[in-house]
């Protein structure tokens, strides 16, 4: 069975004074041969080559952790109740029944129903969950007290496993690290993650894993298109992934490729880690594993190339491996281990001779910051016979005297020498995970207005001339 969604709309525009630094080795170009195993690998991986740390514009990171024992796990949003892969995992990684958590409804409007209802998932699956009085909506909170209050924060310490709920992720930022400076609650929380324990959340609690966060970016276009301030779009998150890697959420469903990427090359990031909706991502160390109902994309910048002189955001040659339920992601070695079930299934590998594809048709979506474009276009494309797709992305309704009202974007998705997926059905639906397809995106003109009224098909003169004669 094969469902897709299709959509298609390509918009990038260069952040103001964005530069990404060239790479040493040029990205692979659509079809280029690279050095292959023979036979087909367990795991994708990108050529090999130690990944620099690289530096962040701005003194947004904070100095460097202490090595850490415990597990951050970001959830995309909109986490189901029955979604037992999740909570159950949560849970178990924590130390399973009996695991004390405290809970953060922090974000949300209504952070007591918000907070309870976490508080009663967990404990359906046996841990001990407290919600506790962090808020700025509870109005009757002295938040410069409560997250110093030495019993609040003795429960904190006591916990396994903290929790934040989704809603607002600034709200959780300016709480627990007000101008920038770390609370003792705050510390509390690390000093359960250092120590082994997890740190999750969703949505808004996903948000606030990186060193560096959107704050308040509604529009992906516009991200592109370089409307990126820090304090306003972007701010500073609490950085429990550590400072090399990006964590965004409601990825695929909102179709965030397009402020993701902008916003790595701003501010020097070369990992991106996108977490759809009801999916999870758990990282320790060096592993990302991906659960849950959805899928994650990862985005690699090590040897992407931008062009300065085009006046608007591009990139060329970025990386992208898309990951469903099992598989792994390896940070340092940028390689990929498919869950069992795919290394059972199909390979898809157009350079090798037995592949057979599904796709033939060529295709261009006029959607590409639509629901899941960005996924579907890759698992079509790694079972089609096609090198490449491409999509756009614009702004259909651009404000009236927007100077940048015409500017769209160019996405091509397409395959190099190491281009792989893997496939299986066990589960019913069809399950897939693609490595090392490679994104450009530039930037195009779509004059506006988009269509017109229809006048009819043009006819010949003569034809014109007799329909006019008396």
């Amino acid at each position: 069975m094969r469902a897709w969604i299709w959509a298609g709309v390509a918009a990038m525009a260069m952040a103001l004074g964005v530069r990404a630094a060239p790479p040493t080795t040029p990205p692979a170009p659509q079809g280029a041969k690279q050095q292959r195993p023979a036979a087909p690998r367990p795991a994708a991986t990108a050529p090999a080559k130690p990944a620099a740390a690289q530096p962040h514009s701005g003194a947004l990171l904070p100095e460097p952790e202490p090595a850490i024992r415990g597990y951050a796990v970001p959830i995309g949003g909109a986490l189901k109740a029955d979604n037992e892969e999740v909570w159950q995992r949560i849970v178990q990684l924590a130390g399973g029944k009996g695991a004390r958590f405290v809970v953060f409804g922090t974000a949300s409007e209504d952070p007591e129903a918000s907070a309870k209802q976490v508080v009663d998932l967990l404990q359906r699956r046996g841990a001990v969950a407290e919600a506790l009085p962090v808020a700025p909506k509870f109005l009757w909170v002295d938040l410069n007290k409560v997250v110093r209050d030495p019993a609040l924060i003795a429960k904190v310490k006591a916990a396994r496993g903290v929790f934040f709920t989704g809603g607002t992720q600034e709200r959780i930022v300016d709480v627990l690290q007000p101008g920038g400076q770390s609370t003792p609650m705050l510390e509390a929380i690390w000093d359960v993650y250092r120590k082994g324990g997890v740190v999750a959340g969703t949505s808004a609690g996903a948000a606030i894993m990186s060193t560096i966060m959107f704050r308040d970016a509604p529009s992906s276009i516009n991200i592109l298109k370089g409307r990126i301030v820090d304090g306003k779009q972007v701010d500073r998150g609490l950085g429990f992934v550590g400072p090399e890697l990006f964590v965004d959420q409601h990825f695929l469903k909102r179709g965030r490729i397009g402020r993701m990427v902008p916003l790595m090359m701003a501010k020097g990031y070369k990992l991106g880690l996108g977490v759809d909706e009801n999916t999870a991502a758990i990282i320790r160390g060096d592993e990302i594993e991906v659960i849950g109902d959805r899928g994650a994309l990862m985005v690699d910048l090590t040897e992407a190339q931008t062009d300065p002189t085009l006046g608007a955001f591009n990139v060329r040659g970025a990386r992208i491996s898309y990951l469903e339920h099992g598989d792994r992601y390896h940070l340092r070695a940028r390689s990929t281990t498919p869950s069992a079930p795919k290394l059972r299934g199909e390979l898809h590998d157009a350079e090798s001779p037995n592949f057979r594809a599904y796709y033939t048709e060529d295709y261009l979506s006029l959607d590409m910051l639509g629901d899941s474009t960005i996924s579907n276009m890759m698992t079509r494309l790694i079972d089609s016979y096609r090198r490449e797709y491409k999509g756009l992305a614009f702004d259909a309704l651009p404000r009236p005297g927007d100077p940048l009202a015409e500017l769209g974007f160019l996405f091509r998705v397409y395959k190099g020498s190491d281009s792989l997926g893997w496939s299986t059905e066990e589960f019913g639906g069809e399950q897939f995970t693609v490595t090392n397809l490679y994104l450009d995106i530039s930037p195009v003109r779509l004059p506006m207005p988009l269509y017109g009224g229809w006048a009819g098909p043009a006819r010949p003169a003569t034809e014109a001339a007799a329909a006019s004669a008396p």
